[in-house]
């Protein structure tokens, strides 16, 4: 069995107060429709050996968020292997998107559970800028180190 690997970009910015702002989406469907905590994540998605994670993760943001990845020089945020075995490789690019102008992405599953009812939902039911400390407690647990490994390295870049 091969182990689950998923990759995906991390969009930033510097704030008015010169802080770093990033863009996360909220997970849609009905298991996060009333969760806010933990609820959140970075555009990301699975990828099968042979395909580059670099190229899985420009697929997935155009696919989570209907919108062309920002240009600029990706900064490598390395992996992480999260609870449920899956490694998680990000990368960060500088840029400056309107969540207005996000079209995400849908997914099929049934829905109630074993109704035999297929229904269509959108990946990220809606995105949003947040300062690092405030996106901290909204994005998932795993995802999480990604925040401050990106603080480092964009003040080392400064």
């Amino acid at each position: 069995m091969t182990a689950r690997r998923s990759a995906g970009l991390l969009v930033f910015r510097r704030g008015d107060d010169g802080g770093v702002e990033v863009l996360i989406g909220h997970m849609g469907g009905p298991f996060w429709a009333r969760r806010e905590q933990a609820a959140w994540s970075v555009p990301k998605g699975e990828y099968r050996p042979g395909e580059a994670p670099e190229d899985a993760a420009r697929r997935e943001f155009l696919e989570e968020l209907g919108v062309p990845v920002p240009g600029g020089a990706w900064l490598d945020l390395g992996e992480v292997r999260q609870a449920g075995g899956k490694t998680v490789t990000v990368w960060a690019v500088e840029g400056d998107l309107d969540p207005a102008a996000v079209v995400p992405g849908t997914f099929t599953m049934e829905w109630p559970p074993r109704s035999g009812v297929l229904a269509e939902f959108p990946e990220l039911d809606r995105v949003g800028w947040f300062a690092v400390d405030a996106a901290a407690p909204l994005l998932v647990a795993g995802q999480r180190v990604f925040l401050e490994r990106l603080v480092t390295r964009v003040r080392g870049r400064a």
